[in-house]
């Protein structure tokens, strides 16, 4: 079972409690009624699709009910930040490059791993076993 940090709540919690809810940071055209249709079109209906790093916007339903964004990696699915409605992601293509230059150098990065050591959206096997290596 996967678990994501809801920022709103600070702690960790099930998956099934979460909904995507679609791409953040999508600017609103400053007059709609100006706007071509084309052009209403494509902020209504068209999204990016990235392989990589993506921004998205999530509701945690079952909880606090409140909007959050997640960064998440679309291959691997790992959830790279969380952060509330209106800030800003910390994460982006420049710190994945970074973060790949440093593992291929051999140091270690960082994992999300919830209390409790069960695995995180995005944990890997090492991070589990220092969890739980630090549990015993």
């Amino acid at each position: 079972m996967f678990h994501i940090y809801c920022p709103y709540c600070e702690e960790h919690r099930e998956e099934e409690e979460f909904h995507p809810k679609g791409q953040a940071h999508i600017a609103r055209p400053e007059d709609p009624d100006a706007c071509s249709d084309e052009a209403w079109g494509d902020y209504l209906f068209f999204r990016d699709n990235p392989r990589g790093i993506h921004h998205e916007m999530w509701l945690h339903a079952v909880g606090c009910r409140k909007f959050f964004n997640i960064t998440r990696h679309t291959v691997s699915y790992e959830i790279l930040e969380t952060y509330k409605m209106g800030e800003q992601p910390t994460v982006g293509a420049e710190h994945l490059a970074r973060e790949e230059k440093t593992a291929r150098e051999g140091k270690t990065d960082s994992v999300q791993v919830a209390e409790g050591g069960q695995q995180a959206v995005g944990a890997s096997d090492a991070a589990l076993a220092s969890v739980k290596g630090a549990q015993a």
